[in-house]
């Protein structure tokens, strides 16, 4: 298990679980995002489906991990690279995400910012999601 994993439950002030332990562990291990069903498929039936889904939420609700949508409608999550709880627990991920037409990993370009958008007025923003496709670098070389 990756060290930083019992630090990050502890700064969040998370009880230390087996499940909490396993799930963030791939995420440490991992560059791009996962499903649920990738988790599931990689903790090989340890827990069962309501107890990932769970973790997933409490790790979205104190901002550990957010979001990912990608083009097949499957909600992928992704490590928050900085702390990004805000008061009303809303996400504020204003980054693109890449998605490769070769491995199918979907990644975080934290760098590359989506401008600003202002919406007409009486619409209020939740999330903003933008998923650009094309290879990698692993895959193009």
């Amino acid at each position: 298990m990756n060290a930083r994993v019992p630090q990050m439950l502890k700064q969040y002030n998370l009880r230390h679980t087996e499940a909490r332990e396993d799930v963030l562990d791939l995420f440490y291990n991992r560059d791009f995002a996962l499903s649920h069903g990738d988790l599931e498929s990689q903790l090989d039936a340890r827990f069962d489906r309501v107890t990932i889904y769970r973790t997933l939420k409490t790790f979205l609700d104190k901002g550990i991990l957010h979001k990912v949508l990608d083009d097949e409608g499957t909600v992928k999550y992704a490590m928050c690279k900085e702390v990004c709880q805000a008061e009303d627990h809303v996400h504020h991920h204003d980054h693109v995400h890449f998605k490769c037409l070769v491995c199918g990993h979907t990644t975080c370009l934290d760098e590359v910012r989506i401008p600003a958008l202002a919406l007409p007025e009486g619409y209020k923003r939740q999330e903003i999601n933008l998923l650009v496709q094309g290879v990698c670098p692993d895959c193009h070389n």
